[in-house]
């Protein structure tokens, strides 16, 4: 055990350092030598791997020392070690499974499946353990033979495979061989997982999956190519190409494991029903998480790809070498792939601050990525030798994380570019290219809100949902459509009218902006989307999110005609059926909804974006609010549009007979979007406003488990609502944001009642689209 092992190192090894934390396991940012830790009671952290194989079910222990001071002779899991200041959870993970074991693996063999606090006191009250415990599983397909295993003689003194239920049994009547485990506390879940992992019932297994995927209605997309050139088809074949390209990169960006998950999926769908209800799952979600179940995983790392490694260990006679699974986390890692796994804020923050102001400025970039070189240095087998705490983190630009990918579709892009005859075409698909390659989208991104071609491309890094630690980076995606020029032309009004909502919104007005670029509107028909398009699918989207642009030139919105009224018809029309009182049903129609859906778009355009704080420095209200953004963002983008629509009827600029129905259809569209999950932006922003409007009595609730619209009330709860949302924005203020999405942002009695309802009679959540003229070039 890691805490024991420490009271017989050497001198040498007692003035190791390490991090000390709070009682909730967040670095404090001091470091203390190793002895003075455990004299003082200091929280720090360790790390547990336990190695488990597959095809026996056992696990490997290790029996510690003859020479030990604490419980020589004991068997003990399979690896463990303190983290020295500095170090993080997995490279600790890694080096101690190399340091006593001889078994040399990569990150994506490590799964971290709890994390849990101990605390004990040995040598009469001289030694205080408090040791946060990361616990580590690594499967192999089979056990490791234990003469390929190279020994740490002054750790360990012999290994072994044994039942997990026999260890389980052991540890359980305290059997005085084996170092003592609370199997009914902090190991429990260990035996439990393996147990559910490894003697799941297919059959129910397979429902759970049904079931799943019926919460999405399958809707096939064509659009017309009436009205393209003939040199501009030629170059969509092109552009698609690119566009399959963000896949590859989207992958990757959500976890490092998940490309190899994707390949074995889609390699053993056909061997069996249960193989091919879990690719069909995964194609939706792109992720071993469940978009609609608040990213819990469908899948397990018992699901996942299994990789040979020849010289994990030393080599034997006649073993091929070491199996193991591509492992990945329960719980959907916060970071994503865009930070090493193990990184916490604190850990960001001490760095980040200790960097130039040209370098934090690279660090919460969207288009960079965090990367350890403790890391580096284990994967390339280069010296040992720790560098500098304060400096384990580095910066990587995009253009080189993902340099192979973004070569192939920068040269895709400047063939298509090179084809087309659109001149506004041309330059974005070239701009693009160079960006890829360059990463700076200022040009590319400018040149997209410039491009006036029936072909409409948006291709590159946009979003930053997926960064749910910080909300900085951005993830790649692609919307290849063809404009819809009649719609696009009714919907001028709305861009026409930016500046005068911006004047007239519903907070002071020492926060508003003097001057707003109106934001062009584009609506087209989808021909093909890809990379960061997992789960619910987007209506439209308002870019780019890059405040330099938004504050000099504003934002363009792309409206997806097809996706909305697939929706609409697949998804609204039976929630209203079923939640929205009778008298009032009648009031949900599509012109309310997809304009409410257009209005949502441009209030991302207004409102505060670059901020003025309290103490006079100049910042964003993403920089502020962090991982509140996202969702509060669209929270505000919905009511402040809902507050927008009901102004330009008052300015006579749209129909009074649109008032009641924009609402109705609101409502409806509370519990479409909430279904998504409240770990989803949007999901989470939706029942902050619905929870908002059913208090202040806007929603009401019937008997007959229907709701309807207090048109008395509405408008009043709508402007309250824009109000909070905008002042908490301009003021950047964090701390009420937090308090107000954990106020409003849950699932409420109400909800729950619309949300059982539409389950029992199995409404869609969503539409899952495929694309037959995409599909058909790529093939």
């Amino acid at each position: 055990m890691a805490e024991e092992s420490q009271i017989q190192h050497s001198h040498s090894q007692q003035q190791e350092h390490f991090d000390i934390l709070n009682k909730t396991g967040d670095k404090t940012g001091i470091t203390k030598p190793s002895g003075q830790v455990h004299r003082d009671g200091d929280y720090h952290r360790a790390v547990h791997v336990w190695i488990f194989a597959e095809s026996t079910q056992q696990l490997l222990l290790q029996r510690r020392a003859t020479r030990k001071d604490s419980r020589p002779d004991l068997w003990d899991i399979s690896s463990a070690d303190h983290i020295s200041a500095g170090d993080s959870a997995l490279v600790t993970a890694r080096r101690v499974l190399e340091e006593e074991l001889g078994v040399t693996l990569p990150k994506d063999a490590f799964e971290l499946i709890s994390a849990f606090l101990q605390e004990g006191v040995a040598n009469d009250g001289k030694f205080i353990n408090k040791e946060h415990n990361d616990v580590f599983l690594v499967t192999t397909i089979d056990p490791i033979p234990l003469e390929a295993l190279t020994l740490q003689e002054t750790e360990v003194s012999a290994v072994k495979y044994i039942a997990y239920d026999e260890y389980k049994r052991l540890l359980t009547k305290e059997d005085s061989d084996y170092v003592p485990y609370d199997v009914h506390g902090q190991y429990g879940q260990l035996f439990d997982l393996i147990e559910k992992r490894y003697k799941e019932n297919t059959v129910a297994r397979s429902l759970t999956l049904q079931k799943q995927l019926s919460r999405y209605a399958p809707v096939s997309l064509n659009a017309e190519l009436t009205g393209v050139t003939d040199s501009d088809k030629e170059a969509l074949v092109f552009i698609v190409k690119a566009a399959s390209v963000m896949d590859e990169i989207f992958y990757l960006q959500s976890w490092y494991s998940n490309p190899a998950l994707r390949d074995w999926l889609k390699e053993h769908a056909d061997t069996s029903e249960l193989n091919k209800l879990k690719w069909s799952y995964y194609q939706i979600n792109k992720s071993p998480w469940s978009c609609l179940d608040d990213n819990e995983a469908f899948l397990t790392t018992a699901d996942s790809a299994i990789r040979l490694l020849s010289k994990a260990t030393r080599t034997i006679s006649e073993w091929k070498g070491l199996e193991y699974r591509a492992a990945f986390p329960i719980l959907k890692p916060a970071s994503a792939n865009f930070y090493p796994s193990d990184m916490d804020k604190m850990e960001f923050n001490l760095w980040n601050d200790s960097l130039a102001k040209d370098q934090q400025t690279e660090a919460t970039s969207f288009f960079t990525v965090i990367k350890r070189h403790s890391e580096f240095i284990l994967d390339s087998g280069l010296s040992n030798d720790k560098v500098a705490s304060s400096k384990d983190l580095y910066i990587v630009p995009y253009s080189q994380e993902y340099k192979s990918l973004l070569t192939k579709a920068a040269k895709l892009l400047r063939k298509a570019g090179d084809i087309t005859n659109s001149t506004s075409l041309k330059k974005l698909l070239h701009s693009k290219a160079d960006a890829f390659l360059s990463n700076d989208y200022y040009e590319s991104d400018i040149a997209w809100m410039d491009l006036d071609s029936k072909l409409d491309i948006t291709i590159g890094p946009y979003e930053t949902y997926e960064d749910k630690l910080f909300g900085y980076k951005a993830t790649f995606e692609a919307y290849i459509g063809i404009r819809d020029d009649e719609a696009t032309a009714q919907l001028k009004l709305f861009g026409d009218n930016l500046q005068l909502l911006e004047q007239n919104l519903p907070m002071d007005n020492a926060y508003k902006s003097k001057y707003v670029n109106a934001a062009p509107i584009r609506v087209i028909q989808l021909l093909y989307n890809s990379g960061d398009v997992k789960g619910p699918q987007v209506q439209a989207f308002n870019l780019p999110n890059d405040e330099r642009i938004v504050k000099d030139r504003g934002t363009s919105m792309v409206m997806l005609k097809n996706i909305s009224e697939a929706k609409f018809n697949h998804i609204l029309l039976p929630i209203a059926i079923a939640c929205v009182a009778k008298e009032q049903q009648e009031l949900v129609d599509f012109k309310s909804f997809f304009t409410h859906i257009i209005c949502h778009e441009c209030c991302h355009g207004i409102g505060p974006h670059t901020i003025s704080l309290p103490n006079g420095k100049e910042s964003t209200v993403r920089l502020e609010l962090q991982e509140f953004h996202s969702a509060l963002e669209e929270a505000k983008a919905d009511i402040v549009g809902l507050w927008a629509l009901r102004f330009l009827i008052s300015q006579d600029m749209l129909s009074e007979s649109l008032l009641k129905s924009m609402y109705v259809s609101f409502l409806a569209g509370c519990f479409r979007s909430v279904r998504f999950g409240l770990e989803e932006a949007h999901g989470k922003g939706q029942a902050l406003q619905f929870n908002w409007l059913y208090e202040k009595g806007a929603f009401v609730l019937h008997s007959e488990d229907t709701f309807s619209v207090d048109f008395s009330k509405i408008e009043g709860a709508v402007e309250g609502l824009s109000r909070e949302i905008l002042t908490i924005q301009a003021q950047g203020d964090k701390e009420a944001a937090g308090l107000f999405l954990k106020k409003y942002g849950v699932m409420t009695e109400p909800l729950k009642v619309a949300l059982e309802k539409l389950e029992n009679i199995q409404v869609p959540v969503d539409v899952f689209p495929t694309f037959p003229f995409a599909d058909k070039i790529l093939q």
